[in-house]
């Protein structure tokens, strides 16, 4: 029988990777709290167990739900105080809490500047401050992942794009394509962009094969040639797909309180059926948890999650472990 928990037993993991985290569902509510009264925000309510309760996400939901409660994060997050504050207390609390030591945080600085009213500049400084913050106070290595959205057009993500390569010496490390599915976005426009943040040195992650499709998994494949895939389990509707996944060595960013939580995958029995594919064809995987916070779970619980349910051995996670620090865009030093 599979139970969905996250109060299990503790099993000695070692010094663990998270390469798939977002900075709008991994700050504790508490936290947000404090910051969003720090800033004179007008939140809904007044009760902070009310306010715990609209940014966090307990049994079921739907794809598009979830997104939406990134509309309040995002809001509160938005100044360079705000997000100092956020990176730090996520990568700090993914150490104490995980024992994380190589960590990517990923996030969209344009949805934290109010429009344009916040410096873009100052935004992105102001996050890379935290993160570093957090590697004086902890012993981990820490990078920021820089997200194009897919409601954006091409000006906006070609904007994105320039900050990224412009401080990729400093502490971004890759770039992501997120947001919620617009049928008029088309992957072919970030090609020119993929390309040139490659060339400086940029690792490359898109979400994709998670509110999307196989043949859209394909696309990105074939157009942008990511190192890794931020979700991908329906890649596994396709076995020729997984075969190119496997020669290409692309690793997938698997969520699976997330994908559970949002009905992406019905539960924890098709979650199983993913990972036997997964491995039949030997494609890359590792295990993270998207949203640690508004999920309310973390990395251990989710490695435990799999374990009990004899979804994946113990074995299969610390393989995925070794996966994820090889994976990581982080360079070594």
């Amino acid at each position: 029988m599979f139970k969905m928990t996250h109060r299990m037993n503790t099993f000695d993991w070692g010094e663990l990777t998270e390469l798939h985290v977002h900075v709008g569902s991994a700050v504790d509510p508490a936290i947000m709290w404090e910051i969003a009264h720090d800033q004179g925000i007008k939140l809904p309510t007044r009760n902070y167990w009310d306010f715990e309760r609209l940014i966090t996400v307990s049994g079921k939901t739907t794809y598009q739900k979830y997104l939406d409660l990134f509309a309040w994060t995002e809001l509160i997050q938005s100044s360079p105080e705000a997000i100092d504050k956020s990176v730090y207390s996520i990568a700090s609390g993914a150490y104490r809490k995980n024992n994380i030591t190589t960590l990517e945080i990923r996030f969209n600085p344009m949805k934290r500047n109010r429009g344009g009213e916040r410096d873009l500049d100052h935004i992105i400084l102001a996050a890379i401050h935290g993160m570093e913050r957090a590697m004086l106070a902890y012993p981990l290595r820490a990078g920021l992942i820089i997200c194009f959205d897919r409601s954006f057009d091409s000006k906006l993500n070609t904007i994105l794009a320039r900050k990224a390569i412009k401080y990729a010496k400093r502490g971004v490390v890759g770039i992501d394509l997120a947001g919620p599915i617009s049928k008029s976005f088309d992957v072919s426009s970030l090609v020119p962009l993929i390309n040139d943040c490659r060339k400086s040195g940029l690792g490359v992650t898109i979400h994709t094969g998670e509110a999307t499709g196989a043949d859209e998994v394909r696309k990105v494949v074939e157009l942008l040639s990511p190192d890794r895939i931020g979700h991908g389990v329906r890649s596994t509707e396709d076995d020729s797909l997984l075969d190119i996944l496997r020669e290409r060595g692309t690793v997938l960013e698997i969520c699976p309180s997330s994908n559970i939580h949002t009905g992406v995958v019905s539960d924890l029995v098709k979650f199983r059926e993913i990972f036997l594919r997964l491995k039949k064809h030997r494609v890359l995987f590792t295990v993270n948890t998207d949203g640690p916070e508004m999920l309310m779970t973390n990395l251990k619980n989710e490695y435990q999650l799999l374990e009990k349910n004899n979804i994946l051995s113990r074995e299969d996670l610390l393989s995925a472990t070794k996966v994820a620090k090889k994976a990581s865009f982080i360079k070594n030093g």
